[in-house]
Formats: structure tokens, sequence, C-alpha cells
């Protein structure tokens, strides 16, 4: 790719240019009149009020006028194909008078700059060397090689960081070149600390490095030398694998992914222990609370069913009490004989009491009679339980029930009873299957 045409494309029409780029490959072109040389009289930048100016669509035109107060740009974005007037080129409306009438020349220089081109640089960075932060006793010699792609989009910003004229694209390219070597070669050295990618593994993060150097480079691409970056694309990141360093650094890292390898298996083991017997341990504890829970349940049931004997039992003392105190009060006087008054009185209470234990009798009668005709409970049928090798139970099925809703037994959890022949999963016994069922609540009516 050309930066400038060394001969001149215009084509004559009289004492008038046509004005136009017929390059196929190029960034930056400078138009001069045909015939005329490279800097060889002024006559290149003589451009003729009312020639024919076309710029292709992709392409902008730059007019450079050199006047005593600075140097001053007209900008014609393609697609264009019209006579040079100064209804069309503000600066030149202020510098070529009426008195001109397209008879004189003016002195400008015409670029012509591709907007739609790119150009890319190939670039190689030889070994250098990259220190792991962990390990900064083993430097590593790395080498890269990548390719940029670039084009020009703010051709203002282009015009002003880079001189037009005597500018070719080899230069240029050796500019962007050396700027792009420096940036890579600090961004994989600072990698390692920056980015935390260790050194060994800079060779696996090529595109994750490639994508962080597009997004740093492209400022300063910008910035230093008005182009737009498109891609950086990293072809390789090789460390010297013959270096001492690399072989040290490698089984130092080798030897400590190791040990951190083993040491977190046995923590993971440890962990699986205990949490096993913490599981245990708590299984054990609900089975003891629900067995002290299922005694003191029975020990209630018997006391309710033996109040009533109790009952007697303390009646019956406070009656044989009230009897001797009646034979108390039968008994002589205070001159030996029968004392009539206490005769009577113990004989009233005597009645009393008879009453009431012949009552109390008649209750505690009726009440064995209703225990008499209540048929026992059914048999529960109890389930031993077996679990990291240890057996516990026997358990009834809203024990079992209870144990399932705590996530201390499972369907997969082995079960016996009296009457099977083997230990069998209890998601396969019929009698507990149940137990394991979602309970899903029946579908919503239909509106």
């Amino acid at each position: 790719m050309g930066l400038f045409g060394l001969g001149g494309r215009g084509k004559s029409g009289g004492i008038l240019n046509v004005i136009r780029c017929d390059e196929q490959e190029y960034l930056v072109w400078k138009w001069r009149p045909e015939g005329q040389a490279v800097n060889s009289t002024t006559r290149e930048n003589s451009i003729r009020y009312g020639s024919s100016l076309r710029v292709k669509d992709g392409e902008v035109a730059v007019f450079v006028y050199k006047q005593k107060d600075g140097t001053m740009q007209d900008f014609i974005e393609g697609p264009y194909d019209d006579t040079i007037k100064t209804a069309n080129f503000p600066v030149l409306s202020s510098i070529v008078g009426l008195a001109f009438g397209g008879e004189s020349p003016f002195q400008a220089e015409i670029y012509f700059i591709n907007l739609a081109g790119n150009v890319q640089i190939k670039f190689g960075i030889p070994y250098f060397d990259v220190f792991d932060p962990r390990f900064l006793d083993f430097a590593v010699p790395v080498a890269v090689r990548g390719t940029i792609t670039f084009n020009i989009t703010d051709y203002r910003a282009f015009i002003k960081l880079n001189r037009m004229i005597n500018f070719t694209l080899e230069d240029f390219k050796k500019q962007v070149k050396d700027a792009v070597t420096k940036y890579v070669k600090s961004f994989v050295a600072n990698a390692p600390q920056d980015n935390g990618i260790p050194v060994l593994q800079l060779e696996r993060k090529i595109a994750d490095i490639s994508d962080l150097l597009q997004a740093r480079l492209s400022k300063e691409m910008a910035d230093d030398f008005g182009v737009n970056l498109k891609r950086i694309d990293l072809a390789s990141i090789e460390p010297d694998k013959e270096s001492e360093g690399y072989r040290e650094l490698r089984h130092v890292t080798a030897e400590q992914q190791t040990q951190t390898i083993e040491t977190q298996t046995e923590v993971n083991i440890k962990n699986l222990h205990d949490t096993q017997a913490i599981n245990a341990e708590n299984m054990q504890e609900s089975l003891r609370i629900q067995r002290e829970e299922a005694q003191r349940a029975q020990r209630l049931q018997t006391e309710s069913n033996f109040i009533g004997a109790h009952a007697l039992d303390q009646q019956t003392t406070v009656l044989k009490a009230g009897a001797e105190n009646l034979g108390a009060m039968g008994s002589m006087g205070d001159g030996g004989g029968m004392n009539a008054a206490g005769m009577m009185t113990g004989m009233m209470m005597g009645g009393a009491m008879g009453s009431q234990m012949a009552g109390m009798m008649n209750n505690m009668g009726q009440q064995m009679q209703n225990g008499m005709n209540t048929p026992p409970p059914p048999p529960q049928a109890s389930y031993m339980v077996a679990q990291n090798g240890q057996q516990s139970g026997p358990f009834t099925i809203p024990q079992l029930q209870q144990l399932v809703q705590q996530g201390q037994v499972t369907a997969q959890t082995y079960v016996w009873k009296q009457g099977m022949a083997n230990w069998a999963l209890a998601g396969q016994v019929q009698e507990l299957a149940q137990l394991f069922m979602a309970n899903t609540p029946p579908p919503p009516p239909v509106m």
C-alpha cells in the first residue's frame, strides 16, 4: 500500500483540472497535476478555481492552504462530484477574491485519505524476563508475536497529529510498531501481578490477554497517532521452556500444587467424617428423645388407666381412719359406761362412710366394666433402621414418619421388621412407600 502516489493522477482539461484519486490501495495519497514531479515547482499546488473535484464514498479530500496567519484546511467528504466553488469551500471563500474570477490559480495541497481501508502491522518481541509475584527468584524468558489492525476514522485528529507533507506509510508503520511493542511488552511483563495470570498460564490465557490489550491500547493509538485500533491479535506467547527459570518455576509450582491437593483432600475427608459423626449423633439424640417421649406417653396412659384404683386406695385409707375414730366414739364414758351420744354419732358417720364406700366401689366397677368392653389397640408394626453400619430402633410407623420429615430417614435407608427375610430399602416397602410421597394438592377447578 502506498502512502503517496509519486505521479499525478489528475487529468488536464484545458486550464482546468479533474482532481480525483484512482489508487486501488492507499491510506493517504497526495494529488498533483499530471506531469508534475514531487516538489518540482510550486505549480504542483496551483489549483484553478472551477476545477472538477471527485471524491468517492469512503474517502475524504483535504485541501491544505498555506497562509501567513497559519495553515487552514477544507474537508470534502465523499461521495462528491462537482466543480470547486467557494460556496462548498468555507476557507477558500475567504482567500479567493472576486478579482480572480477563475483566471488565477490558488495555492493548496490536496490529500485523499482512505477511511474504508485497513492497515495491518505484524510485530514480534524477542525474549524478555517475566516474574511470577509468588516466586520472584525465578525469571522466565517470554517472547510475543502478533498483529494489529487499524484504520482512520477521525481524519481531523489524524491530520492534527501527523505531518502530511513528506510523510510515508513505512515511517508511520514503524512508529506504530515501536509503540505497540512497548505497550505489549509492558503489559505481558506485568500481567501476573496486575491481572492475576500465572507465568506458566500465559500461553493458555492468550485470548484473554488479547482482549485486555485491545482495551488498553485503543486509547493510546487514538491519542498518539489519531487512528482507530480495530483488532490486536496475539499469535503466541512463548516462554523459553529450556531456560533454568522456567524449569525451576515449574518444579516449585507443581510441588506446591501437589501439597495443596493433598491438604485439601485431607480437609475434605475430615469434614466428611465430622459430618457423618454429627449426623449419627443427631440421629441418636433424636431417637433417644423420641423413645423418652414414647415412654412418657405410655406412663401417662398407665397412670390414667389406674387413677381410679389409686383414688380408691386413698379413700379407703380415709374411711379406715374414720372407722377407728368411730370405735373410739362408742367407747365407755368417764364412768366406764356406754357413751350413747357417741354411739349414735358413730352410727350416723358409719352409714355415711358405708354409702361413700359403696359409691366408690360402684364407680370403679363401672370403669373396669367399660375398660373390659373396650378392645385393646391393634398392634403397630415396628421397624429396625440401619445407617452407617449401625442399627437402631425399633420404630413405629408414626416415629418413622417424623424421622422422614427431619431428613434422617430416606427412601434409600435400609429397614427390617419381624417376618421380613432380609433388609430392604424403605422406599421399596409397600407399607412405608407412602411416607416418601410428596403431598400434592388437587388441581384447581377449570373456570
